[in-house]
């Protein structure tokens, strides 16, 4: 299995002088993954720390009782929503443990200030299970046939989605009922070749709105085949290289969003 990721700062953060709040971290378990992005609240004075805290906590948790590639879809879909709500009451304990051992003049610290959204996925073929809390999203890829004598075709699919516009406030894992807004599933796909979760300041970077395919706006939007398939044909070709998905992250299309922009992916061996 290929995995690879990177971070980028984003450029209103860098006019500022401001550091990269995302943070993402993967774990490799004998044909699994487990991955995490995590986007550390602008504006909050330790969120970067909070973010981190956060990959970290949900690759521990998440790493631990994956159910079989052969198991039935409740036992996914139980352990997912448990683990789920694992990974929130454990990053607050984390939080807290850090709070009280640094304590701030002037009286405690809110667990807000180290506000991270989350974005988690484990890769077990046929099988891939989410997590979500806030505003991070999701691609799966999967292989089709393209015809006879075509060969193999990669599709990409936007399986968990960014808020709509005009959602409610970003939810983060500090938020009050956190664990009772996430967001978990499971899904069987027996074409699937690979999974890849973005923090929201990709959005402009690898969505496309549905007017691109000549669909009403309503459609939502729609992944970008250029962008996620072509990063994959290139994970594939460079034996999992990082440095072009750095350059995509850290080119012209990327800059007008000013927001730090984390991509990770883990790719099956075949293309």
């Amino acid at each position: 299995m290929i995995v690879a990721g990177a971070a980028v700062q984003g450029s209103a953060h860098l006019a500022r002088g401001q550091g990269c709040q995302d943070a993402f971290k993967a774990v490799g378990l004998d044909g699994t993954a487990v991955l995490a992005v995590a986007d550390g609240a602008g504006g909050r004075e330790r969120s970067a720390l909070g973010a981190h805290i956060a990959v970290d906590t949900a690759c521990r948790v998440l790493a631990e009782g994956i159910p079989r590639a052969e198991d039935a879809p409740e036992v996914w879909t139980g352990w997912i929503a448990a683990a789920g709500a694992r990974v929130v009451q454990e990053y607050l304990r984390a939080v807290g443990g850090v709070l009280s051992a640094v304590p701030a003049a002037g009286g405690p610290v809110d667990p807000g200030a180290l506000a991270s959204t989350l974005a988690a996925a484990v890769l077990r073929p046929p099988w891939v299970a989410f997590l979500s809390v806030g505003d991070c999203f999701g691609t799966v890829l999967t292989r089709e046939s393209a015809g006879p004598g075509a060969g193999v075709r990669e599709r990409c699919h936007l399986v968990l989605p960014p808020p709509v516009p005009g959602a409610p406030d970003t939810v983060f894992l500090s938020s009050p009922g956190a664990a009772l807004r996430s967001r978990s599933f499971a899904l069987w796909e027996p074409d699937l070749s690979g999974v890849v979760l973005a923090t929201d300041g990709c959005a402009s970077l690898t969505l496309d709105h549905p007017s691109v395919r000549e669909l009403p706006p309503a459609a939502g939007p729609l992944p970008s085949e250029r962008f996620f398939c072509g990063l994959a044909a290139t994970l594939r070709a460079n034996g999992g290289d990082a440095e072009p998905l750095r350059a995509l992250l850290s080119g012209p299309g990327a800059a007008r969003t000013g927001d730090d922009l984390t991509v990770l992916c883990a790719l099956t061996d075949g293309g």
